[in-house]
């Protein structure tokens, strides 16, 4: 294949990792804010307990997937309408708006600015799932699941590079004016470099635009009916459910947990997950692409589901970062195989004129997922402890291995009709 072809797969994998590393940045600040009176960037007022800074935070980071489980489904029929090139400018354009005004919000100490630029972010930041879209376009049966993971190590390597640089940019003794704004306005400057990256380099991959489509703008609720009515793919997205909202309870709180248990500053949570974004990169683009390359994904997700919920039990054994360190690349390989062959096997059970929208059907399953666990994770941290939320992750992880094994069916259908039909 020549480069003219390889293009738009190279501008997709440039593009993720520029958005993601964007979003990597801001993951070592976000927990201070509203988590961590210690810190010199804990902006939450006087007249709030910690437990309600807790609740606020949960509510703030599950807005932004909460408000996506509705604008996801249309930005998939959007870009199945329009074009992926359309779809993917106007949410990186709205990714680099809401980071404006998160940082102003900081710079104020103004909450209602937090949660404003989060919901931004959430009608308009659903580029992961027109990007899978793109690739999904330019992709056969044979090198999907390879180009997926190319997408996962894309994804992983802002995870190394974005928490350590938003560590660095919000620590005032590296640099007398860095404070932490300023690791948004950099993200802004990121975004907008994706921006004009797919202006100028990205070929659309969706040759069959239907410009008389309709879009269906309450297709959400739908979505989650099909996922859940349709039997060759009932368990795929159960599972799926379980395993995501495991994951988001361990995101939303495990930085809470490094700071309790560890004494973790937002430098030393940047560098942690790094660490665990080098281990992301090593199972993409080593473990999957050269062990796992022909493992069948519904042989491989069981043993991955139930990884990764051992994984987070496990971290209950910390005490030291030397022990961290030991036990976090287990537990980082289990998800980086966990999230390629869940994406590559809802991608295999469509046909290609209507990936926008079976990925998008995914991204919403993937948004309730990610949108209930941080609600909650708030009121369990505060009603309980902050490690709580821990236990419910692996617990959950686990169940989508159990659910898994017992009702998925090993075959999908080939003659299933409508939307969900097998790929040729």
């Amino acid at each position: 294949m020549d480069l003219t072809k390889k293009r738009p797969l190279l501008v997709v994998l440039v593009t993720i990792f520029l958005d993601m590393l964007g979003y990597g940045i801001l993951i070592p600040i976000i927990p201070v804010l509203l988590g961590d009176p210690t810190s010199k960037d804990f902006i939450l007022p006087a007249y709030f307990t910690l437990n309600q800074g807790y609740i606020m935070l949960g509510i703030l980071l599950g807005s932004q997937s909460l408000v996506q489980f509705f604008a996801a489904p249309i930005l998939g029929q959007l870009s199945d309408k329009y074009g992926r090139k359309k779809v993917l400018l106007v949410s990186l354009a709205g990714t680099a708006l809401s980071y404006v005004i998160f940082a102003i919000g900081i710079m104020t100490k103004n909450i209602p600015l937090l949660f404003i630029s989060r919901i931004l972010d959430g009608v308009t930041g659903g580029n992961i799932s027109v990007a899978q879209a793109a690739v999904a376009d330019i992709s056969s049966r044979a090198n999907r699941t390879k180009n997926f993971a190319l997408m996962g190590a894309a994804f992983g390597l802002g995870f190394i590079i974005g928490p350590f640089i938003g560590g660095q940019l919000s620590d005032p003794t590296a640099v007398f004016w860095f404070n932490a704004a300023t690791p948004f306005w950099f993200s802004v400057i990121l975004s907008m470099a994706a921006f004009f990256l797919v202006v100028f380099f990205f070929d659309e991959t969706h040759k069959s635009q239907d410009e008389n489509l309709e879009v269906e703008w309450n297709q959400s609720l739908g979505h989650i009916e099909k996922a859940y009515t349709t039997p060759s793919l009932r368990s795929v997205f159960t599972s799926s459910f379980m395993y995501y909202s495991g994951f988001s309870f361990f995101t939303t709180f495990f930085s809470i947990f490094l700071i309790n248990r560890l004494q973790f500053n937002q430098g030393d949570i940047g560098a942690f997950f790094a660490y665990v974004g080098i281990w992301f990169i090593i199972t993409q683009v080593i473990i999957i692409r050269y062990f796992l390359r022909d493992a069948d994904e519904k042989y491989v997700l069981p043993f991955s589901f139930l990884l990764a919920g051992i994984g987070v039990f496990s971290l209950f054994a910390v005490h030291s970062t030397f022990s961290l360190c030991i036990i976090i690349p287990i537990f980082a390989m289990a998800n980086g195989i966990t999230m390629v062959n869940i994406t590559s096997l809802i991608s295999k059970s469509a046909s290609k004129d209507v990936q926008g929208e079976i990925l998008g059907i995914g991204a919403s399953v993937q948004a309730v997922a990610q949108a209930i666990p941080p609600i909650l994770s708030g009121f369990i941290a505060a009603g309980l402890t902050a490690e709580s939320p821990l236990f419910i992750s692996g617990s959950l992880m686990v169940l989508a291995s159990i659910i898994f094994i017992f009702f998925y069916r090993t075959k999908l259908k080939a003659g299933a009709k409508g939307l969900f039909t097998q790929a040729d």
